[in-house]
């Protein structure tokens, strides 16, 4: 009886022994991958752009690689990083959370969440593919595809709102030696085409500058009107072709062209914004049905400059009358804002010299000298001054306008009938940096940087030469001036000190150089004789244009003299400058010109 329970008992325990193997067994074979681990892979490899790795990670490879190929190249993405979120399950099949977020160029990121659909196949997790393992919204047979928006260009527009700048388009026209056949013949048509635009281009000109290069060469860039009445003539003309280009031009071709063309140079960079950009799917015919994702355009906010039209035109007009190099600078004292640069073409050809060209200023540079005197107490208005025809000072002899003599006046008298002996012996008497210093008070001297405009105000150097100092005291010596620092003189003595200069609104001009204020001695002293300049002295002629503070001169100077009318009406301070004029009431007359065209209430 004993040995058949023992072997009763053994079964058990054999069956005990290969059960718990049996468990061992099953403890250390690893669980299969989860959907989650799965879906990692995919994007991983989406991620790296290794697109057949992740495609051959679904159920249907062809398929899934074509529309990822699709997505990095259509969307032009420059990298991709996709994350896993949540995963729900349920059964064989299971849905695993993404986000993506493609960085795509000009540093758009694109960034959005959907669902990988998964399923088991044979035993192991894979992607069921569909398009929205792309984008929750992408059709089965559609595409995703970048759009840019461009943003609407930035104007440029004068004080009164006025657009002088605008977007648009220039055609640049080039020219192949190479391809001309006969190179002087094709040549010459071309010079003769484009000679209403710039007179400066001839057949021998293009030819051996063409030449000289190996391709196109650049001959001309002209506004899309102006081609339009070439476009013919010039298609006909072998090895000239014409590229188009964005850029701005000009509302009106005699608008202040040099010193627009200098405000161009200045804002091209900044005046085209961020441009927009979208997201969008594109049918199996390349038509765009949705938009998945869209980021507007963000403009540039226009560009004003401080120009006044009507004065610019008034003064543009009023130079252009003159077959002499002219040009005026006009200010307004209150604020520096520039109203207006005007010069003609034939200053036109010597560059921006209205506000950097540097000319002896002659009896305007008195403005300087008479301040100067009243703030060292040598002069003021009313003291009696003596004006000879001709004074000898040290081994100069200085002579006034056909010697014209006055005896003893009022230094009031002497500024306004522009007696040279009188301030040639004022000056004479001062510290030899007298009239730098002085002249830096009325903004000469001082370096300007004003953005969209080249300047030179002027040079008075110190004069420790007695013959120099005389000299300059009446706007001849070493005295150099420009238009633009005489407009600042006389805004000076308008407003009382020196206004800082301005273009371009909200750019700040930076001023190098002293900048002491004048006293109101000199601004009180200065105001009554330029007056009396325009009711009895030199500037008569203009003095039908309202209440006119002025000062003329003629600066002598090899083959003639420079003609000169500084001065203010009101809030707007001028510089006249006629070169080789002559007679100082020539300048006289172009400024009489200007306030004569300007609308009632200037």
């Amino acid at each position: 009886m004993k040995s058949r329970v023992a072997r009763r008992v053994r079964i058990p325990l054999a069956l005990a022994v290969t059960g718990s193997l049996a468990v061992g067994l099953a403890a250390c074979t690893p669980k299969p991958d989860g959907p989650d681990v799965a879906a990692q892979r995919f994007l991983s490899a989406l991620s790296e752009r290794d697109t057949g790795s992740a495609a051959a990670l679904s159920d249907r490879p062809d398929a899934a690689k074509t529309a990822l190929d699709s997505a990095w190249e259509h969307l032009q993405a420059q990298t991709l990083t996709a994350t896993v979120g949540s995963v729900r399950v349920s059964g064989d099949t299971a849905t695993v959370g993404y986000t993506y977020e493609w960085h795509l160029p000009k540093d758009r990121v694109w960034t959005y969440s959907g669902d990988l659909q998964m399923g088991r196949r044979g035993g192991e997790w894979a992607v069921r593919w569909t398009s929205t393992d792309l984008h929750p919204k992408l059709g089965d047979t559609q595409t995703m595809s970048l759009r840019s928006t461009p943003a609407p260009r930035a104007r440029v527009n004068e004080r009164s709102g006025t657009d002088v700048l605008v977007p648009g388009s220039i055609e640049r026209i080039k020219f192949d030696a190479r391809k001309a056949g006969k190179l002087g013949s094709v040549a010459a048509a071309l010079a003769a085409a484009l000679a209403p635009f710039d007179k400066s281009l001839t057949a021998q000109s293009i030819a051996e500058s063409a030449s000289a290069v190996k391709g196109d060469y650049l001959v001309a860039s002209l506004r899309q009107e102006d081609y339009e009445t070439v476009a013919g003539t010039l298609a006909a003309l072998p090895g000239v072709t014409v590229d188009q280009e964005a850029d701005l031009v000009s509302t009106d071709r005699d608008f202040a062209p040099d010193l627009i063309g200098q405000v161009k140079k200045r804002v091209i960079d900044e005046v085209d914004g961020t441009a927009g950009w979208s997201i969008v799917t594109v049918n199996q015919n390349g038509i765009d049905i949705d938009v998945l994702s869209d980021t507007k355009p963000q403009p540039a906010p226009s560009f004003s400059v401080s120009l006044d039209r009507p004065i610019q035109v008034a003064a543009q007009n009023a130079v252009n009358a003159r077959t002499d190099q002219t040009m005026m600078v006009v200010i307004q004292p209150s604020t520096g804002a520039i109203l207006a640069v005007a010069q003609n073409k034939a200053a036109d050809r010597d560059g921006p010299v209205a506000s950097t060209g540097l000319y002896p200023p002659g009896s305007t540079f008195k403005i300087v000298t008479a301040g100067a005197a009243i703030e060292n107490g040598l002069a003021q208005p009313g003291t009696m001054v003596g004006c000879p025809g001709r004074v000898e000072i040290g081994e100069r002899s200085v002579p006034n306008y056909n010697e014209f003599a006055l005896g003893t006046v009022s230094m009031s008298t002497a500024f306004a009938r522009s007696c040279n002996t009188t301030f040639a012996k004022l000056a004479s008497e001062m510290k030899p940096d007298a009239l730098t210093k002085a002249a830096a008070q009325f903004g000469i001297g001082p370096d300007y940087e004003v953005p969209g405009l080249p300047t030179e105000s002027g040079s008075v150097p110190p004069a420790d030469d007695l013959v120099q100092r005389t000299e300059d005291g009446f706007g001849q010596g070493k005295v150099v001036v420009s238009p633009f620092g005489m407009a600042l003189a006389a805004a000076t003595v308008a407003h009382g000190s020196t206004p800082v200069p301005h273009l371009i609104l909200g750019e700040d001009t930076t001023v190098d150089g002293d900048r002491t204020a004048i006293t109101p001695e000199m601004v009180s002293g200065l105001r009554g004789m330029m007056r009396e300049v325009v009711t009895s002295g030199t500037a008569t002629r203009i003095a039908g244009e309202g209440e006119v503070y002025g000062k003329t001169g003629e600066a002598e100077v090899d083959g003639g003299s420079h003609a000169w009318f500084v001065g203010y009406r009101g809030d707007i301070a001028f510089a006249t400058l006629v070169v080789r004029g002559g007679s100082s009431d020539n300048a006289v007359a172009v400024t009489n010109d200007m306030f004569a065209a300007l609308p009632e209430g200037y």
